[in-house]
């Protein structure tokens, strides 16, 4: 079987004008044009469907002849067919090429040169780019673990000898979401706004007031920043001899009791029965989306700093438990979701607890680094932080 095709100029090849200086006889059909047989289309042997092998059937392909000094053309019969009978091939004859046409040079394209800054912006710290960051400081550690994100969304923030005072301290893990702005704007603003709140009021007694008006002064610098995002958080301040956690959020702190997990923090979610009622009573909604629950279909925490576009239903007062520091307390954790996502209190307790109280040389960072590890072997892809403070350095 044979066929026939007409193909048009290819429009990659620009010969020179040289070559195409009778454009009649390129367009107009041509009594030289080039006979080619498909050789793997036989003529059917079924006298039902018998196929003619004509130059006139439409299988035989007709290929136009090629202007003289081109790549097809050659000093030798090249441009005439073999027989056309059935089973016949026709190719173009040896010969030498006289002339190789140039391939169209394209246009040039203006690429702009790539900067770091396009794909990661400025890091506002190490947090952003990098997989890993530690930190060990005088009685607590801290390990922190990029998840499937581009750029880090966690921050942590620790400060001791608060007023050259030995025994006082604070430290915060921030859980940023929709961005790291809010996270490490909290970690370099809540501390102080804290610390000026307990200054300013000189009542020890009312330690929660003073906490409470640090996150919510804090919310409204942030929420002037007019920037997207918000962060949970999670703090500990230590001063007199006490323990003050609070936290807005899924963030959570539990403290070792001689070896017994006790969560000092309860996680706010749109789940929880008042969180729900409170969201429900301000005109918003919570729906459960790819079994998760979430406010207005998007959020998964009902308490936090920043989140402007939800601010009516997501708070930033915190709530806070006051212990004091007993030789029972042996450390306390302060970690984001990441962790407790997959581990639970107890869990986290006797891991930390080996290698924190174990009879040889103590090591609390190789402790948060199992943590970390130990979320990640159960599937976390979230960003995972934990901070592990000995709380024996403060009684």
């Amino acid at each position: 079987m044979s066929c026939s095709v007409a193909v048009s100029n290819s429009p990659v090849f620009s010969p020179s004008s040289s070559l195409f200086c009778n454009k009649a006889s390129i367009i107009s059909p041509s009594s030289e044009a080039l006979n080619l047989t498909l050789t793997h289309l036989k003529p059917s042997s079924s006298p039902a469907s018998p196929v003619p092998s004509s130059p006139s059937s439409p299988f035989r392909l007709r290929l136009q002849k090629p202007p003289p000094g081109s790549l097809l053309s050659s000093s030798s019969s090249a441009s005439t067919s073999s027989s056309s009978g059935p089973g016949s091939t026709a190719g173009l004859g040896p010969g030498s090429v006289s002339t190789i046409l140039k391939r169209k040079r394209p246009a040039r394209l203006d690429i702009p040169v790539g900067t770091m800054a396009m794909y990661f912006g400025v890091p506002a710290t190490p947090c952003d780019v990098r997989r890993e960051v530690e930190r060990e400081g005088d009685g607590y550690s801290v390990y922190c673990k990029r998840g499937r994100r581009e750029a880090m969304e966690d921050r942590f923030s620790a400060s001791v000898k608060l007023q050259g005072d030995s025994k006082q301290a604070f430290f915060g893990v921030f859980d940023g979401h929709g961005g790291a702005k809010a996270a490490e704007f909290a970690a370099q603003k809540l501390e102080k706004n804290i610390l000026d709140e307990v200054v300013r009021r000189r009542d020890k007694t009312n330690v929660k007031e003073a906490v409470k008006e640090g996150y919510l002064k804090t919310d409204a610098e942030f929420l002037k920043e007019d920037v997207t995002g918000g962060t949970c958080c999670v703090t500990a301040l230590i001063q007199n001899g006490n323990l003050v956690v609070s936290n807005a959020g899924d963030c959570r702190a539990v403290v070792s009791r001689g070896g017994v997990a006790e969560a000092l923090t309860s996680d706010h979610r749109p789940s929880r029965e008042d969180e729900r009622n409170r969201i429900e009573t301000l005109g918003g909604y919570v729906d459960l989306c790819r079994g998760v629950w979430r406010i207005q279909g998007c959020l998964a925490v009902s308490r936090g700093i920043g989140d402007h576009h939800l601010k009516q239903w997501v708070i930033a007062e915190p709530e806070t438990k006051i212990i004091s520091i007993k030789p029972e307390c042996e450390f306390l954790i302060l970690a984001s979701d990441g962790l407790w996502d997959k581990v639970s209190n107890q869990e986290a307790v006797d891991i930390a607890r080996s290698s924190c109280l174990g009879i040889n040389k103590t090591n609390p960072l190789f402790a948060c680094k199992r943590l970390v590890d130990l979320s990640v072997s159960r599937g976390s892809s979230d960003d995972i932080s934990v901070m592990l403070i000995q709380l024996g350095h403060y009684i």
